[in-house]
């Protein structure tokens, strides 16, 4: 399993009622409905991952994010999570309210775009950046809307967004010092729990 998995099943209770936005093809899902018994519904919208999903009993829904989440009641989950996803919906404000309006607390993750592999090219050569973390160039990439850990903690604070735990790391959401003290110049993408 990928290491940001790894790191968000352990945040997830037992027996918790879960909501996996974006889910790819189910493997946090089939874990965390193994080892921790959760009952939960993936969201995707590509047609393969959802057969993928469905292969490994996952319970998934084809949805488009950006059309939110009205299918929905308030507070049906205990838990909303988006792994790899939030920079490329096109209002992420939105997409937070939405998630804590269906649980009461949500993972998400994210690319820095302010690490310092990112800001290195715009600065000397005025191009945008291609890094293991925005593996894309400018014209093809899927990430609509690039985020920093700043701008993700001011944005929560606007909006009255509690932030809970984070972890930052390099690609293989591996801790180090200086991602620890500097956290947004050498992280390279983090995992924050949020709640009202």
């Amino acid at each position: 399993m990928r290491p940001d998995l790894e790191i968000i099943a352990d945040w997830v209770p037992p027996g918790s009622r879960v909501l996996d936005l974006a889910c790819g093809e189910g493997e946090l899902l089939s874990h965390l409905e193994a080892s921790k018994q959760v009952r939960g519904y993936g969201l995707e919208i590509d047609p393969d991952k959802i057969t993928a999903c469905i292969a490994r009993g996952v319970d998934v829904l084809e949805q488009d994010l950006d059309d939110g989440l009205q299918n929905f009641p308030d507070a049906s989950y205990d838990l909303v999570i988006m792994t790899q996803a939030l920079q490329v919906l096109r209002r992420q404000d939105l997409a937070l309210d939405e998630m804590l309006r269906v649980a009461r607390e949500a993972i998400v993750t994210f690319p820095n775009f302010a690490h310092w592999r990112n800001r290195l090219p715009l600065m000397l050569q005025g191009r945008m950046p291609v890094s293991k973390t925005l593996p894309y160039q400018w014209y093809d990439t899927p990430n609509i809307h690039l985020i920093t850990f700043k701008d993700f903690e001011a944005l929560c604070a606007k909006k009255g967004i509690k932030i809970l735990d984070r972890a930052v790391g390099d690609f293989a959401y591996k801790g180090h010092l200086t991602a620890r003290l500097w956290p947004n110049l050498f992280g390279e993408v983090a995992i924050y729990k949020i709640s009202r």
